[in-house]
């Protein structure tokens, strides 16, 4: 109690010393037996006259108001008094026309030499005297008057965790709702806070996160057309998580596994209002209508900002496949109006004229002519303009190969006049590419042996589209030379004609012929730009061949010459989706070659017939493929024919697990003899691994295969072979490769045998 009576002390010494009130300095001291006055300014009355300030009153330092006893005797000192005062302080005399104001509160704080300072005798002596009652205000409303604002009652929310920082809560009934399952993909496409990877140090990161996901999901709402709706943003966990409130602080655990909930209150969802389309009601029916109905978007449908994006790309191709190659639209503008809960649209359309196609114009007619480039497209002059068309010719003529790039630009001919359209013509502006090829490989296979490679290709020697090819082969198995002229896009699009000339020399186990022939072919073919559902060939095929004969009673006997004539067919009938890897549907195709041989002053009459199916289903990331082939040679026994004529399976492209030509008869040499017929069938599942981002699979195959005598199958020999294999996607196709081991091999198999090629097995 003395310590506190001394703090008291001290106190009221520094505030005496320090203080000051309107310019004049008023100073207080406790008397050395306890006793202090207080005495408050008064403020001054207009008619007295102004008082000269009193004299400032020089500060007192803490040694004035501690004596030097005090620090040897502080307990004596305490109890007696400060006795650093000798008198009462000087105070400012009141002058003698003030008086007390009413109301003003006064305190005796007088005490008595033994208690320097009595606080209780002080409270009880302080005054506050009640204040009047206040007149009520007619212009303000009372408490009472004011109703109690109405407090919105939340839904119920249904949680969804996104991820252990991430949860997002919406109104448990859909309806009010509805686009929940797109606004959380979209959401979490973008959001930070899920990009964040959980550890100690993204604790703090959190809070920033989820303000821009916060922003972030209010500008999704708006998306959708909730331009009212609200999100609440609560986080917990991290440094600031709850402890055990029974645990002393030292135990408390802290939580490091910070996240974050979104409640997501959308609030009504806003329509479109009016709709302005600027000169779209110019267009006369029946393509008002048509486009009309593209566009889609009415007044009170749902205002969907995606949906305002997609039907104005929407709106303008279908200007340009109409016949409007000049049609304008502006940005679209939305003007939301939070009374109506609706937006008004405006999207500036000018139609232009309506157009139908003229004149296509080369900018380089000794490369590629006009009448060339009008043979490509697929549409005639007269036709109504489309810019899917235009974009078809584009794409054909990079197809050709001999430019690198074309720019494709409508020029008006003719003005739309009343009822009847312009007139567009096409000016084609080309950059040619390089023309010549130089090409060459070196490589060696257990079945080809050593082989060298070497072409040269001129493109366009003979334009329009005109190629020269040369060829050359050097191996230990296969020597060849050709010369093959090609003439892309011959008479119509897509159509090629193929003269090929060759001599070659080929040594396998089942055939050793030299061969001197002219082949000519003219084809629909289907490629990677354009395939097409129905492709085929025809042609025709003239050879002189030398070849080895078959082997009789273990003697060998003399080459013999044949001298063949052929006609030839195909067709292809192509349901799948890809042409190179395909994941759907059914791929036929028939080929069928009437043939006259003449060999030893003896003429034999054939036909070599052949179908190959397949099929392909998904199933799921897989796919499921089946192949089935079946050939004959009808007419003539395969024992009559040319070695290189006849029916030989086995290999990669066959049955795996056997080599080339490797299936079927053989005679006492082990040379495989080939047949007259032929049935072959194969199974595969394409797995999806996912790794490097799902451009490798593993394929397990099983084949199976038939060579027969007789042009009826008598299933003589069977071979079956199974493995695994492994694709890699490309751009240009998968590369694979595949292990095969036989099931029922002969002396004359390998245990196992690898192939490597570009693109599926079938």
């Amino acid at each position: 109690m003395r310590l506190f009576l001394l703090d008291l002390a001290l106190a009221a010494g520094l505030t005496a010393s320090g203080a000051s009130a309107t310019g004049q300095e008023i100073a207080a001291s406790t008397q050395a037996t306890g006793a202090q006055t207080a005495q408050d300014e008064q403020p001054s009355q207009p008619q007295a006259e102004p008082r000269p300030p009193a004299p400032p009153q020089t500060p007192r330092t803490l040694d004035d108001l501690i004596p030097q006893n005090a620090t040897t005797d502080a307990e004596s000192w305490a109890a007696q008094g400060s006795g650093a005062q000798q008198g009462p302080p000087p105070v400012d005399e009141p002058l003698e026309d003030e008086e007390t104001p009413s109301g003003q509160i006064e305190a005796d704080l007088s005490s008595s030499p033994s208690d320097p300072f009595n606080l209780d005798a002080a409270l009880d002596a302080l005054a506050i005297p009640e204040p009047g009652r206040l007149e009520p205000d007619p212009d303000r409303p009372s408490f009472a008057e004011i109703e109690a604002p109405n407090l919105v009652e939340l839904p119920p929310l249904t949680e969804y965790e996104i991820s252990d920082e991430l949860t997002l809560a919406f109104p448990t009934d859909e309806v009010d709702f509805p686009e929940r399952r797109a606004f959380i993909d979209r959401f979490v496409a973008l959001s930070a806070v899920e990009a964040l990877e959980s550890d100690e140090d993204t604790v703090p990161q959190l809070a920033a996160r989820a303000r821009s996901d916060q922003e972030l999901l209010d500008q999704v709402l708006r998306t959708y057309g909730y331009y009212d709706g609200e999100i609440i943003r609560q986080l917990s966990g991290g440094r600031r998580g709850f402890a055990d409130q029974e645990r002393d602080d030292a135990q408390r655990p802290v939580d490091l596994d910070p996240s974050v909930r979104f409640d997501i209150l959308p609030g009504p969802r806003y329509s479109f209002g009016e709709i302005d389309l600027g000169a779209f009601d110019q267009l006369a029916d029946p393509d008002q209508t048509k486009l009309r109905d593209v566009f889609a978007i009415q007044s009170g449908d749902p205002l969907y900002a995606d949906r305002i994006v997609e039907r104005e790309n929407a709106l303008r191709v279908a200007f340009g496949e109409n016949g409007y190659p000049f049609a304008e639209i502006d940005e679209p503008r939305l003007t939301i109006d939070h009374a109506r809960d609706q937006g008004d649209l405006a999207l500036p359309v000018e139609p232009g004229g309506k157009y139908v196609f003229g004149e296509i114009v080369s900018e380089d007619p000794a490369f590629l002519s006009s009448r060339h480039l009008q043979r490509i497209a697929r549409f005639d002059p007269g036709d109504v303009y489309q810019t899917s068309m235009q974009s078809d010719l584009r794409r054909a003529i990079l197809a050709t190969g001999l430019v690198s790039s074309v720019a494709i630009t409508p020029r008006e001919t003719t003005e739309p006049e009343s009822s009847d359209p312009g007139e567009v013509a096409l000016d084609i502006a080309m950059e040619r590419a390089p023309l010549r090829t130089v090409s060459g490989a070196i490589g060696y296979g257990t079945e080809d042996g050593i082989k060298v490679e070497a072409g040269w290709e001129h493109r366009n020697l003979f334009p329009p589209e005109g190629a020269l090819r040369l060829r050359g082969i050097l191996g230990t198995r296969e020597q060849l030379a050709s010369v093959t002229y090609r003439r892309n896009n011959f008479r119509d699009r897509d159509q090629v004609l193929t003269i090929d000339a060759y001599a070659s020399d080929i040594e396998t186990e089942a055939v050793d012929a030299r061969t001197v022939a002219l082949r000519g072919a003219f084809e629909r073919v289907s490629n990677l730009l354009f395939q097409k559902p129905l492709s085929w060939q025809i042609g025709a095929e003239v050879l002189y061949t030398d070849e080895r004969n078959r082997i009789t009673n273990g003697i060998q006997r003399p080459r013999q010459e044949y001298l063949i004539g052929s006609l030839f067919g195909s067709a292809t009938l192509d349901a799948t989706d890809d042409l190179l890897d395909p994941t759907e549907g059914f791929r036929v195709t028939g080929f069928a070659a009437p043939e006259v041989s003449r060999t030893l002053g003896e003429q034999s009459y054939y036909v070599r017939a052949r179908v190959d199916a397949s099929y392909y289903q998904s199933v799921g990331e897989h796919v499921v493929a089946a192949r089935f082939a079946a050939a004959s040679i009808i007419g003539a026994d395969a024992f009559e024919l040319a070695p290189s004529r006849r029916l030989y399976s086995g290999g990669g492209g066959s049955v795996r697990g056997y080599g080339f030509q490797a299936i079927g008869l053989r005679n006492e040499f082990g040379e495989p003899l080939g047949g007259g017929s032929l049935l072959e069938g194969a199974v595969e599942a394409r797995i999806q691994t996912g790794f490097l981002d799902g451009a490798v699979e593993v394929v397990p195959f099983f084949d199976i295969g038939s060579i027969s005598r007789d042009a009826r199958p008598s299933f003589d020999v069977v071979r079956a072979g199974a493995g695994i294999g492994v694709r890699y996607k490309t751009s240009f196709g998968p590369i694979r490769v595949d292990v095969g081991v036989p099931l029922n091999p002969t002396e004359f198999d390998a245990p196992v045998v690898v192939y490597v090629s570009l693109g599926q097995a079938f």
